[in-house]
């Protein structure tokens, strides 16, 4: 067995464990709970790499510590917890977890469409409540999905599942993207909206999947919802922060748009006492877009063989740095 350590932050994922402990010295933090950053730091001096959440916050703090450190393997896509910039500074290789994800995503986000329009979750509450005395449903009128309109913010890989999904629903799918995508457009009957405004004033449905970062950090703000139609509905499941939350419990509050779904909230997990939890027009899950079973495994895995690569001089399958490879 190799010399060389690596730290573990999470006891999720048994076979990527076993997986680095037959190449590595092995340490697992088994608290669920993410280590104080005390510890962080003291970690990446002895550890020759990390397996990580996206709640493990990487900053440049932490990787001007990091004496040891070689590689972070992060089990998600997005990588706003980590300093991507810093980690290359200090000679660290950062890999992430693509194109797994983004079917088990979409299928969610679908998921929360449909139970938000058609009150899923808000009519199962009031029967366990015991308030379900007589058969009336209007109470409960909800807004079809089929045949409306469906606008997606970001068009990646889990933007484009989602297309694909409302496509057999007959939706008119919008999408705003910094690069236009005939191909797409063509195969899924999507149109090209370049001016966000057009597709906020236009769409029945507004899915966010963005990445968060400088220029998607509350993207959707009081400007962006006073656009939506009334009877609009919002879903978000890339990352609280392109969201302004102030603004869209006003916006709720006021009326502006008919509900939101959330899988995502800033902060995150999100206060059990702010308005928004108690709102029975919003539809609030805990983070577990991407949480099928086996889209959990495969991203445990390919965030185990980033590290296992790396460690072992040879190619990571997906490096966020690829400059400190060389």
């Amino acid at each position: 067995m190799s010399a060389k350590k690596v730290y573990i932050s999470r006891i999720i994922v048994p076979d990527a464990i076993e997986k680095l402990s037959q190449n590595f010295e092995i340490e697992v933090w088994e608290d669920p709970a993410p280590a104080p950053k005390e510890v962080i730091m003291e970690k990446v001096r002895e550890f020759d790499g990390m397996m990580i959440e996206s709640n493990y916050l990487m900053d440049a703090e932490v990787f001007a510590n990091a004496d040891r450190l070689q590689v972070v393997g992060t089990r998600a896509i997005g990588v706003d917890n980590i300093d991507v910039t810093a980690a290359t500074e200090n000679g660290v290789a950062v890999g992430n977890t693509p194109g797994i994800l983004h079917e088990s995503c979409a299928d969610f986000t679908f998921g929360l469409m449909l139970s938000l329009a058609r009150q899923v979750t808000r009519s199962n509450r009031k029967v366990i409540a015991g308030e379900w005395k007589i058969f009336d449903q209007t109470p409960y009128l909800g807004l079809d999905v089929y045949g409306k309109t469906l606008g997606l913010i970001g068009l990646g890989l889990i933007g484009t599942a989602v297309a694909k999904r409302a496509s057999g629903f007959d939706m008119d799918i919008l999408y705003y993207s910094r690069n236009r995508k005939p191909e797409e457009e063509a195969k899924y009957g999507l149109q090209w909206t370049p001016r966000l405004n057009d597709l906020l004033s236009t769409s029945d449905y507004v899915s966010v999947h963005v990445p968060l970062g400088p220029e998607t950090q509350n993207l959707i703000g009081a400007e962006e919802l006073s656009l939506m139609k009334k009877e609009a509905y919002l879903i978000n499941t890339s990352r609280g922060g392109t969201v302004d939350s102030d603004a869209l419990r006003t916006a709720l509050v006021n009326g502006d748009i008919a509900g939101a779904a959330l899988d995502v909230t800033a902060p995150e997990p999100i206060d059990s006492k702010d308005p928004l939890v108690h709102m029975e027009n919003v539809l609030i899950t805990p983070h577990i877009a991407s949480a099928s079973a086996a889209t959990l495994r495969r991203m445990g895995l390919m965030a185990a063989d980033n590290i296992i690569a790396h460690l072992n001089g040879k190619p990571m399958p997906a490096c966020l740095n690829p400059e400190v490879l060389k």
